[in-house]
């Protein structure tokens, strides 16, 4: 194991720990002890009808989801909804390569796919919670990706999905592009190989990944219309240094290449022989797919072409230069659309008065 105060409920927010044993993985290997890292929002009801699914992004942990999608009088809603927010396989706050005894810590972390987040999660919510129906699985850009599998894997315990700049199964630029963050973290020489001590060794290399992701998380509008002044930085490099570089620097590079590597390789297709259409359809869910307009990870036309496979599906765009990075929530207007659309989606008048629970 290597050390990272970064990953601590005193910079995440309070979680628990949920044993999941020995998870066997798509790849052929086996991530011992798993737990995932769970935080929760309201109450279950006697019926278990309300409760909510929320995974994490890339980077993102629960803290972050909290901030973005949940408050009272949002369409999550604590005081209507159980909101679990699980962070994902290799986000730090769970089983992740800087966290995970020897001998299979850091480099030697077992290979996680989307699938196995979504396995551990239905023995969670199965398990732990005796939750047989989910009223919504929502999540961006990974989340999105988790939100798909969900859909495919177990259609019939999902009621409303919401994959939010996010695709079914991820397209070849965005794979070339994933393997560029990648590059940038293991050609620093203090990489090691996955073997260095702590994630300051690889600083070069993190920050040449948090560039890129200034780059092409926000969009050439963002920086055509000043945004950066806007939110507070006085020029480029301000802003790469102390909100991009800022951001990223903390984390463990580990941690980031585990979850880069799955990220990649999202894609329900496999469920069905490399068919997205026969995967798509098996969907039963009620679904709305929301890109971000100006995302350049994960176009609106990449995500069109899915939605078009889902029976009953909406396509509900996203309008913000914030490119994929609207997800943080800089942008209170796609904010306030993303609520309104899940509003809609769960039946949630306006004024308040639910309508379908």
């Amino acid at each position: 194991m290597s050390s990272n105060t970064y990953y601590s409920s005193e910079a995440h927010g309070p979680f628990d720990l949920y044993d999941v044993g020995n998870l066997a993985l798509e790849e052929g290997g086996t991530l011992r002890g798993c737990q995932l890292a769970v935080a929760t929002f309201g109450t279950l009801n006697a019926a278990k009808s309300n409760a909510i699914l929320v995974p994490t992004w890339y980077s993102g942990t629960s803290k972050i989801m909290e901030n973005v999608y949940i408050g009272k009088g949002r369409a999550l809603d604590p005081d209507k909804y159980f909101i679990m927010v699980v962070n994902q396989i290799g986000s730090g706050l769970g089983s992740s390569p800087h966290n995970t005894p020897f001998p299979s810590d850091r480099a030697n972390f077992p290979k996680v796919r989307i699938g196995d987040d979504v396995r551990a999660q239905h023995q969670l919510v199965t398990q732990k919670y005796g939750i047989e129906r989910l009223a919504l699985v929502v999540g961006g850009s990974m989340g999105a990706q988790q939100t798909y599998e969900w859909a495919v894997r177990y259609p019939e315990m999902v009621e409303r999905a919401a994959p939010i700049a996010g695709t079914a199964k991820n397209t070849a630029h965005d794979f070339l592009f994933t393997e560029t963050l990648v590059d940038a973290i293991t050609s620093d020489p203090g990489f090691a190989n996955g073997w260095y001590e702590h994630a300051d060794e690889v600083r070069a290399g993190l920050r040449r990944h948090a560039k890129m992701w200034a780059v092409m998380g926000w969009s050439t509008e963002f920086f055509a219309q000043g945004r950066m002044a806007a939110l507070g930085f006085s020029s480029l490099d301000d802003f790469v240094t102390n909100f991009m570089n800022g951001y990223f620097a903390p984390m463990d590079p580990n941690n980031l290449l585990c979850m880069a590597w799955k990220w990649q390789r999202g894609d329900v297709s496999r469920h069905t022989g490399g068919d997205l259409a026969a995967a798509l359809a098996r969907i039963q869910a009620k679904t709305f797919v929301m890109p971000v307009s100006s995302d350049m990870f994960f176009p609106p036309s990449d995500c069109a072409r899915e939605q078009k496979l889902i029976k009953g599906s909406e396509l509900r765009v996203l309008d913000s230069v914030d490119g994929h990075l609207a997800l943080f929530g800089a942008d209170p207007d796609c904010t306030g659309q993303l609520d309104r659309h899940l509003k809609d989606l769960l039946g949630i008048a306006v004024g308040g008065r639910h309508s379908s629970m």
